[in-house]
């Protein structure tokens, strides 16, 4: 085989075979911890929950993750992505199902914070898992094609969630509770299922012929190679590096805008109409979504083809802040839904480019530690995202002060990505021969 027909051979099995896998447990993953905001349609009321109350059982979850991220992905490193992902797994499918049970605010809240431990690790280990299979000039279009699952997860929950709670009744459980129970199943069958499909590396890939292995082995090794400024760390200098610092305040900001607007959706659509079933809701809600899908993989694709990160990073959140704020200065609801489209396109083609950021500077090994204490620290803002809004909800009686203040954050990322210096004058000189090669 020529080396044009190996390379193309090899790198269709591994898409194949890793990346929609990697997909499916995603969908999974924000599934189950994305539920609540459809959840909340009917819970709310039953456990007597007011907006603050909500906001914070829909964000603790993030005080989990924030506190077992790095030591989880650490365990990965020692471990190894196919035993650690099915423990990861099989945990949060517990914690998920067991959420259907509770009778207090404090229980819920237990059990939201028990979430984020059990998942602590899942998103940056699946990150770093990706490098493991594709080279650098591939990885922004891989890891949007794996991040896609976030809007694709609300694309599917959304009338899938509400299909259940408007439908699906017995033994005594309301039908949010029955919902919680039937979308937690998946994720413990899928950890099982994991240790049996997952490999680890391109070494030990049964599924390519030796010919196959050699060449992606050989590849990535020579794109590592061809990186000769990235720097490698321990792990405290890597968590306390100000680059990966910076990165995690921008994560932070973006993420309380981010997450403020998922976990609220469903009580935003149903504010614009009383009327609404809770699948109308649904419906409605997926619109934006695929959307935001659409939006995402074109301009992660657009990234790759460049080979540029920052400012690719940087555009979309400018978007998603304009939109955002726009949104409450119109009271047509098809035109309030036309403007969080386009804020949440923007809001989601930020991220793979994002993801790229860190191997700009750091080695492979540093990069996984990175990964995860950007994705730690940032994702502290997915509790303060949802509280603010839950808070500025009953201040004001409206949650149009809350998009605001979400607007005004994203604002914040944008400036804060446009005017970062990610990399040194020598690997700026150096990466139009890299993309060329």
């Amino acid at each position: 085989m020529t080396t044009t027909s190996v390379e193309q051979s090899t790198m269709r099995k591994v898409f194949w075979r890793i990346v929609p896998y990697c997909f499916a447990l995603y969908v999974i993953s924000y599934l189950d911890r994305a539920n609540i905001g459809y959840a909340a349609l009917q819970m709310n009321k039953e456990l007597a929950l007011t907006s603050e109350a909500f906001g914070f059982a829909a964000g603790i979850f993030f005080i989990g993750y924030f506190l077992f991220e790095v030591p989880s992905n650490v365990a990965l490193n020692k471990y190894g992505a196919r035993i650690w992902i099915s423990r990861i797994l099989i945990t949060w499918g517990i914690v998920a199902t067991a959420t259907a049970f509770v009778q207090t605010a404090m229980q819920l809240y237990i059990l939201r914070f028990m979430l984020g431990v059990a998942e602590a690790g899942f998103f940056p280990g699946i990150i770093i898992y990706l490098t493991y299979w594709f080279r650098a000039k591939e990885q922004a279009t891989t890891v949007a094609l794996f991040t896609a699952a976030i809007p694709v997860s609300y694309l599917l929950g959304a009338p899938l969630s509400t299909w259940i709670m408007d439908h699906v009744s017995g033994f005594g459980l309301s039908g949010w509770r029955w919902m919680l129970l039937l979308e937690g199943g998946p994720a413990m069958i899928a950890g099982v299922a994991n240790y049996f499909i997952m490999t680890d590396r391109p070494e030990e890939a049964r599924w390519l012929t030796t010919e196959e292995r050699d060449w992606l082995t050989g590849e990535l090794r020579k794109d590592h190679a061809a990186r000769p400024n990235v720097e490698h760390l321990g792990v405290v200098a890597a968590i306390t590096n100000p680059k990966v610092l910076f990165l995690s305040v921008i994560y932070f900001i973006y993420q309380v805008g981010n997450l403020g607007i998922g976990l609220w959706m469903p009580q935003i659509i149903k504010g614009m109409s009383g009327s609404l079933s809770n699948f109308e809701i649904g419906l409605i809600a997926m619109l934006p979504y695929a959307f935001a899908t659409v939006a995402m993989v074109l301009w992660s694709r657009h990234s790759d083809r460049t080979g540029e990160r920052q400012k690719h990073s940087a555009l979309p959140l400018l978007l998603g802040a304009v939109a955002l704020a726009c949104t409450g200065l119109v009271v047509q609801p098809a035109a309030a839904m036309a403007l969080i489209s386009l804020s949440l396109a923007g809001i989601y083609a930020f991220k793979s480019p994002f993801w790229s950021l860190p191997g700009l500077f750091l080695s492979r090994s540093t990069a996984a530690v990175s990964i995860a204490a950007i994705n730690s620290i940032g994702n502290l803002g997915g509790f303060a995202g949802p509280y603010a809004i839950g808070a500025i909800k009953d201040a004001t009686g409206s949650t149009y002060g809350g998009l605001l203040f979400l607007s005004g954050l994203l604002f914040v990322s944008f400036l804060m990505t446009w005017f970062a210096r990610m990399e040194s004058p020598d690997a700026a000189h150096a990466k139009p021969a890299e993309q060329h090669a």
